[in-house]
Parts: C-alpha cells; structure tokens; sequence
C-alpha cells in the first residue's frame, strides 16, 4: 500500500529536480538534461505503479473514489490547508504531465544550448504546478499553484522562443493573469458566501461543495471560474494568445502548452465549475456548448489557412478542445469519458506533432509549407512519422483521438441533437487540415528547392525512438481504452453525484438537460 505521503514527495521531486539541473548547469550541459530526465522518468515509473493499484482497487469494487488524499494545515486562521488528493481523473493527468516531461526533455536535448541549466529547472518547477493543480483540493492551493505556473512557462517562452518571443510572452501572461485574477475574486467570493452561511470560513473544496447562494451569485461566481478556464482551454473568443505562445516558443515549451496547460483549463469545468455551481453552470451549459461548436469549425478553418506549420498545429487544438467543452457540458458518462479521452490523446499526439515541426525545422530553419514539399524522399522515415501522428489527430479508428471524440459525440447526442451534427463536421474538417499539411510538407515536387539547397538527414535514433513511444500509447489508448475509463470511472461519477447532490433542489438534472 502506497501512502498518502507520496502525493507531497511528487511535488518535492519535481521542485529537488529543477533546483539541481539548474545548479549543475555550471559543470556542463548534459547534467542539467540527464538529472531532469532521471525525474521525470522516475515520477513516471511511480505514478503508473499508483494507477496499477488503483485499477486493482476498482475490481475489487472499492466504494471510494479517491486513491490517496493528504492534508496538513497551512494558514489556519484563514481556512487554508495544504489539501491534495488523487483519483481516477487526476492521476491520469498527473501521469500525463510527467510522461510529457519525459518528451519535453527528449526534444530539446540537442536544440537547448543557451543557459540549459534553467531551462530545466524552468521546464521541472512548470510540471510541478501542473501536478499540483491537477491534485489541489483546496482552492487557496489551486489559485497559488495556477500562479506559480505562469512564471516558468513565461520564462520558456520569452528567453528560449523564437522572434517574437516577446511579444508572444507577454500575451500570454496578460490573458492569464487577468483571466485568474478573475477567478480570484470568485473564490474570495464564494469562501465568504459559505463561511456567512455557515460559521465555517474555508478554501476546502469538499466543503464548499452544495454551498447554499442566491442564483445570481452563483452564477456571478461561476463566470468567474468560466472565463479563467475558457482562456486555458481555449475558447472562442478568448483563444487569440495560443497561436502565438506556440509558434514562438520552444518545442519543449510547445509540448507543455498543448498536453498541460490547455488540459488545465479542462479540468478546471470538470472538477470546480460544475460541482461547485451546479445550477448557474447548466442555466450556462447551452452557450457554452455553442461556444465549444464554434471552436471546433473556427479553429479548423484557420487551421486549413496557415502557411506556418506551428500555427496550424496550434488552431488544431482550438478545434479539438471544442470537442472537450462540448463534452463537459452535456455532463453524462459517456461523454464526459469522451472529454478525458481527447484530453489525454490530444496531449500526446499534439505533443507529438510539435515535435516533429521542431525537428523539420532544425533541419530546414523554417516553418513555412510554401517553401516545403517532396521531403518524403529524402526523409521517409519522418515522412511515415507525420502521416501516422496526422491520422491519429484527424480521428482515425485505432487511435485514441477517435475513441474520445466519438464518445463526446454520443453523448451529446443525447442532449443536442443540432448541436451533434454540427460539431460532426469537424471530423472531416480535420481530415482536411492534417492531410493538407502532410501534402505541402512532404509530398509534391520531387525535388523541392528545400531539398536542393540543403543536405538532410532523416529521424535519428532520439527521435525515432522518442516518436515510437508516443504512436505506441496512441495506439494503446485508442484499442484499449477500457483501462483508462475503468480508471476514471468512479471519479466522474463522483463528480456528477456531487453535482447533482448540489443541484437537487432544482427541477433540472445535470444528466438531462444541461440548458
């Protein structure tokens, strides 16, 4: 039996690690990478041993859905604790988050030359605010932890980014600062709308669960958390910093933009919005899955436009995204097992495809697909790596992509049909997209004036071994997806007990009709 102790010591770990790569950047540049792959890899290890006992305790039917939970006072006098728990739903996005900093280390081994110790202490401190926030149970802990992970990513992205860095960095800590800002207020408002109603002032997530307010306020308070979330998403129309945070920055830093962050804001709907204002959330659900429609045939159409390979990856995720909030918001297993799904293949194939746009580019120094074309006969190997990772994104079935999308679709189905077919469109918009870029890039001329003025190399043993792991466990999510659903199972139907329980002095189910 692991103890609860070890959700602190992931946090430690992560934070021990960056402080040494960073450190022992000074003795060369390979003690940086090596110390912050050994963690990652090592937390990786740790965490699926946790998810082989969890999956054990769901067949023996363990009524809990919580794995591990650790708590310990932080400000008292205040109601704050250091509160973190672990089920289903978070673990497997705390796997997701030290998987991908395995990926994030693997991809800039050789393209990080500049002060490479605090890129990884960086890229190490990013993960573990991820982690902390995917287990955060207080919501003191979770606003703080959000913070903290504004200042690595900014850093990422403003001394390790290309031209306009800058500028890229800057929107995306403007969008996030006052998107969370407003999250604040809203958690300072509902922390002293319990603590009137009760006695009890507290940050505690399962206590402010059902707390009793007007409509009005709560649905005040949930836009607050609404906007915060929609811009980590994200959401038409706050969605304007992704594509420029992901072309300017790193490929590492891309990594973790497209798996981390945009997952944070998913989760934020999944675990806070609609558990804690039940009510307001499905009065809102409506718009919300009209904004979820729009982001998926908006970001596919500005996806089919860009020149720049980067960019388009990048509005393919606005599109995919669309697919989680529609999910989320028609709050029934099937689609909510549909939303997780997406979630975690996106983070990998998304990853996955910004490292390969980093390896072409290392190789051609661009990123325009005007200047590409017939790089499949002299780079094969990179060739069938592409067109695998554009099927797996565009949906194809045996891939993960495929399983969550479809899901989501049954699922709302089941409250909108209109709104189903529309959002059905998207499939064959990325079909579109992904084999356009696949067209331009590695396809058409034989010899393309890039292939002519350049000598190129194809995938080397680091990436191709890096790109197979990650096509493997695209692979495995999309023709074994039953481990993971089993896994989350008990979480998601704890949330949507929780929900229900908070809504049932109301005529309106969160599984019938979320309007």
């Amino acid at each position: 039996m692991i103890p609860a102790a070890i959700l602190p010591w992931i946090l430690i770990i992560f934070f021990v690690g960056g402080l040494l790569a960073w450190l022992s950047g000074r003795w060369g540049s390979l003690w940086p990478r090596w110390i912050s792959l050994v963690t990652c890899a090592g937390l990786t290890g740790l965490l699926i041993a946790l998810w082989v006992q969890h999956v054990h305790q769901v067949e023996r039917t363990i009524a809990s859905p919580w794995l591990l939970q650790f708590q310990v006072p932080w400000i008292p006098q205040f109601g704050i604790s250091f509160y973190l728990g672990m089920d289903g739903v978070s673990l497997l996005l705390v796997v997701l988050s030290s998987l991908l900093g395995v990926v994030a280390v693997l991809a800039s081994w050789e393209s990080i030359q500049q002060d490479v110790g605090f890129f990884h202490f960086n890229l190490l401190w990013s993960l573990a605010a991820f982690v902390a926030i995917f287990m955060a149970l207080d919501l003191f802990l979770f606003y703080f932890s959000w913070e903290v992970m504004l200042v690595p990513l900014y850093f990422l992205i403003s001394i390790w980014g290309h031209e306009r860095r800058t500028y890229a960095a800057i929107k995306f800590f403007i969008f996030t600062q006052l998107s969370g800002l407003l999250m604040l207020v809203a958690i300072l408002a509902l922390y002293f709308v319990h603590g009137r109603a009760t006695g009890t002032y507290t940050f505690n997530y399962m206590e402010l669960l059902g707390t009793s307010m007007p409509g009005t306020t709560a649905f005040w308070m949930m836009l607050g958390f609404f906007v915060a979330f929609a811009v980590k998403l994200p959401l038409v129309p706050v969605h304007t910093w992704l594509p420029d945070a992901h072309t300017e920055a790193p490929t590492a830093g891309s990594v973790v933009l497209a798996g981390l962050v945009l997952k944070v804001g998913a989760y934020g709907f999944l675990r806070f919005l609609i558990p804690l204002f039940p009510g307001a959330a499905f009065d809102f659900g409506r718009v919300a899955m009209i904004l979820g429609v729009i982001s998926i045939i908006y970001g596919a159409v500005l996806a089919f436009a860009q020149k720049d390979m980067k960019r388009l990856v990048a509005y393919s995720s606005v599109s995919h995204m669309g697919f989680v909030i529609l999910g989320i918001f028609a709050w029934n297993q099937l689609s909510l097992q549909g939303a997780l799904m997406i979630m975690l293949s996106h983070g990998l194939s998304t990853g996955a495809l910004f490292v390969m746009v980093g390896d072409v580019y290392e190789r051609l120094h661009t990123r325009d697909t005007e200047r590409m074309g017939g790089l499949w006969s002299v780079m094969p190997r990179m060739g069938g790596v592409g067109m695998t990772l554009a099927m797996a994104t565009l949906g194809l079935p045996g891939f993960g992509n495929f399983v969550g999308e479809f899901l989501v679709l049954l699922g709302t189905w089941k409250v909108s049909i209109p709104l189903t077919a529309v959002a059905s469109a998207g499939f064959v918009m990325s079909t579109i997209y992904t084999l356009a870029l696949i067209q331009r890039v590695f396809h058409g001329a034989t010899k393309s004036p890039v292939a002519e003025r350049w000598k190129l190399y194809d995938i080397t043993n680091r990436e191709g071994i890096l790109q197979a792991m990650m096509i493997a466990l695209l692979l495995w999510l999309g023709l074994f997806p039953q481990k993971e659903l089993n896994t989350a199972r008990r979480a998601l139907e704890s949330l949507q007990s929780a929900a229900t329980t908070s809504h049932q002095t109301t005529q309106v189910t969160p599984q019938s009709k979320p309007q």
